[in-house]
């Protein structure tokens, strides 16, 4: 069985990535697993530079194949903020619900109409002969007026899905798996992979 490495320490992240390729022929491990806990800079433009980045630099240090993901929540109020800042909006140390609550902030006098916004995630593949790919998917929604919900992280909470009449920290988990930009992008990466094996 092949070893793929996520390139995170996001222990949410890691646990979805398990779930959706549990189907595949690889013992998925985490950077914690292989003693590499580093901090790979995300100095790109976008959500795919940022994940090829963060993919092939682990893939150096561990010469195993690596996936690493790149995602965030574009609102349209906000031109597209916070995107590739996601994680680091709020500011150093900021937790989820910090940056919710600056989220909210901002939106505060925003009405629902004008509050529509969409997860994006780019999953990078990189393999220790050099060879790379990447992937992206969205997904579309509202921000709601107030965070709800706990089957989730970060800005799941918030993200308010009209077709479902809840926000995706309300799903039931094997509903977030088959809709979520995460698990579309992953998709897509587990049917790619495929034509590298």
């Amino acid at each position: 069985m092949k070893v793929l490495i996520v390139a995170t320490k996001n222990k949410g992240k890691i646990s979805e990535i398990k779930r959706v390729l549990s189907g595949m022929p690889f013992d998925v491990l985490s950077m914690g697993d292989i003693g590499v806990d580093i901090d790979v800079e995300e100095d790109g433009k976008t959500f795919e530079e940022n994940s090829m980045k963060k993919a092939q630099e682990i893939c150096r240090i561990s010469n195993e194949i690596v996936i690493a993901d790149d995602s965030g929540i574009e609102v349209d109020f906000l031109e597209g903020a916070p995107g590739i800042y996601s994680a680091r909006f709020g500011g150093l140390g900021a937790t989820d619900r910090d940056r919710n609550a600056k989220l909210l902030a901002m939106l505060r006098e925003v009405p629902f109409e004008k509050r529509t916004a969409r997860f994006v995630c780019a999953i990078a593949v990189a393999f220790p002969d050099g060879r790379a790919f990447v992937v992206r998917d969205t997904c579309e929604g509202f921000v709601d007026f107030e965070c709800k919900g706990n089957n989730g992280f970060g800005y799941d909470p918030l993200f308010y899905m009209p077709e479902y009449n809840k926000t995706i920290a309300e799903l039931d988990i094997d509903i977030k798996n088959k809709i979520s930009h995460r698990a579309k992008a992953l998709n897509k990466m587990a049917e790619k992979i495929e034509e590298y094996l």
